[in-house]
C-alpha cells in the first residue's frame, strides 16, 4: 500500500513540475529571444533529465550499476517509444530540415559512441566519461552559438512575458517537484518489483527508466496542449542526448561503470540503437517531413515488442 502512495504522489508532483518548467521554459525563450527548440533542449531537457543524473549516479555509487546503466538506456527507448509516440498521437509534428542534419545524428554519435566505449570490454571508464561531457558541451555550444529552429514553432496567444524572479520561481519549483516526484515514483515502483524478485537490469530497463521518463512525458504532454510542439520535440531528442552525454558521462567521471549483466550488451543496447535508427525514416514516411498518429503507433508498438522480449 505504501508502494503505491509513492507512485501516485509521484506521479502528481511529476505533472505539476512538467507545467512549473514549461511555463518558465517558454517565459525563458521570449525574454532572450531564442528559439524554443533551444531552451526545450537545454533547460527542460537538462531538469528533465536530472532525475536519471541522480537515479544514476546514486545507483553506480550503491553498487548497482546494472540499474544505472539500464535506466539511461531504458529511458531512452522510452522517450522514443512511449513518449515521442504518445505525443504524436495526440498531435502530429512538422519537422524542418535542421532537425535531420543537427538534432538526430548528434543523438545516434552520442548512441555509437556510448556503445562503442561500453561494448568490448564491458565497462564505463572515467576517460570515457570525459570525452561523452566534452562532446556535449561541444554540442550545447553549437546549438547556442546558431539557434536553429528544428520544428516548426507555433506561438499560441497566451504567450505572456514573466518578470526574471517568476521565471526563477518557476523553474526552480518545477525542477524540484520533477525531482522529488521521481524520487517517490522510483522509490515505490522498485519497492513492488523488488517484491517479485527482479533483477536490477530488468527493474533499471523498465520500471525505473519509465519512471525517470514520465517528466519528459508529463512536459511532452503538456507542451502538446498548449501547442508548444518545439519544446516537445527538442524536449525528447535533448533528453537523450542528455542521458547519454550527461548522465552516463558525469556518473562514470565519479565512479566507472561495470556492466553486470550481459543482457545490456547483447539485447538493450541495441533496441536503443535500433529506435533511434527507426525516428529517422519515419520522419519522410508516409508525409515527409512530419511525424503523425501513424508514427506513434509504428513507435508503440516497437516499445511494446522490447518490454516483452525484456520481460520475457
Amino acid at each position: 500500500m505504501g508502494n503505491l502512495l509513492f507512485i501516485v504522489l509521484g506521479l502528481v508532483l511529476l505533472i505539476a513540475g512538467g507545467n512549473w518548467l514549461l511555463k518558465s521554459a517558454v517565459a525563458l525563450s521570449l525574454r532572450l529571444y531564442i528559439p524554443k527548440i533551444v531552451i526545450g533542449m537545454t533547460v527542460v531537457s537538462f531538469a528533465t533529465s536530472a532525475p536519471e543524473l541522480i537515479v544514476s549516479i546514486k545507483a553506480a555509487l550503491d553498487g548497482f550499476p546494472d540499474l544505472s546503466l539500464g535506466n539511461v538506456v531504458g529511458s531512452n527507448i522510452a522517450n522514443l517509444g512511449l513518449v515521442l509516440a504518445i505525443t504524436v498521437i495526440m498531435g502530429s509534428i512538422d519537422v524542418r530540415k535542421s532537425f535531420y542534419t543537427t538534432d538526430w545524428p548528434v543523438m545516434i554519435v552520442a548512441s555509437l559512441l556510448f556503445c562503442g566505449f561500453i561494448y568490448f570490454d564491458g565497462i564505463l571508464e572515467q576517460y570515457e566519461g570525459i570525452i561523452l561531457v566534452s562532446f556535449l558541451f561541444v554540442f550545447l555550444v553549437y546549438l547556442l552559438r546558431f539557434q536553429k529552429t528544428a520544428v516548426v514553432d507555433e506561438m499560441p496567444e497566451d504567450d505572456v512575458p514573466l518578470p526574471l524572479y517568476k521565471i526563477v520561481l518557476f523553474l526552480g519549483i518545477g525542477g524540484t517537484a520533477l525531482w522529488g516526484g521521481s524520487e517517490l515514483l522510483i522509490d515505490g515502483a522498485v519497492g513492488m518489483a523488488s517484491s517479485f524478485g527482479v533483477s536490477d537490469r530488468v527493474i533499471g530497463i523498465t520500471i525505473v527508466s519509465v519512471g525517470t521518463s514520465i517528466p519528459e512525458l508529463a512536459a511532452s504532454v503538456i507542451a502538446v496542449l498548449k501547442k508548444e510542439k518545439a519544446i516537445s520535440l527538442g524536449n525528447l531528442i535533448g533528453s537523450n542526448i542528455f542521458n547519454l552525454l550527461a548522465v552516463l558521462g558525469i556518473t562514470s567521471i565519479i565512479t566507472p561503470i561495470t556492466v553486470m549483466d550481459e543482457g545490456l550488451l547483447s539485447s538493450d543496447i541495441f533496441w536503443m540503437l535500433g529506435i533511434s535508427f527507426l525516428i529517422f525514416p519515419l520522419v519522410f514516411f508516409p508525409k515527409g517531413l512530419r511525424l503523425g498518429w501513424r508514427d506513434g503507433l509504428v513507435l508503440l508498438a516497437f516499445y511494446a515488442t522490447f518490454i516483452y522480449f525484456t520481460l520475457k
